[in-house]
């Protein structure tokens, strides 16, 4: 027959295995971690060279919260937050489409 164990006695064998699993932890080396993002994450230039809208744009798309998302502005004006799909469609979406030679 096994005797039973208090509270107390089982607290103080939770709380050694803790300072253990602790001290064994700050023995070892730290792990190497990425170095951090930049700020500035990519910046696309658009140009246009067609007869009425030619000009440029370029989209600055900085750091977020998430990895996998940009903070967007265009020509120093904040647009967005969105993954780089949702910028390429919204850059999409704003060419209008001009008529081909054969249109005309």
């Amino acid at each position: 027959m096994a005797y039973r164990r208090t509270r107390k006695y089982d607290a103080q064998r939770l709380a050694a295995m803790r300072a253990t699993r602790d001290c064994n932890r700050m023995a070892s080396p730290a792990p190497d971690y990425p170095p951090p993002l930049p700020e500035l994450r990519l910046r696309i230039t658009v140009e246009r060279f067609d007869p009425g809208a030619q000009g440029s744009h370029i989209f600055e798309l900085r750091k977020a919260r998430r990895c996998d998302q940009f903070r967007v502005s265009v020509d120093g004006q904040p647009w967005k937050i969105a993954g780089l799909a949702r910028v390429l469609e919204g850059i999409r979406k704003a060419t209008p489409r001009m008529l081909s030679e054969r249109a005309l």
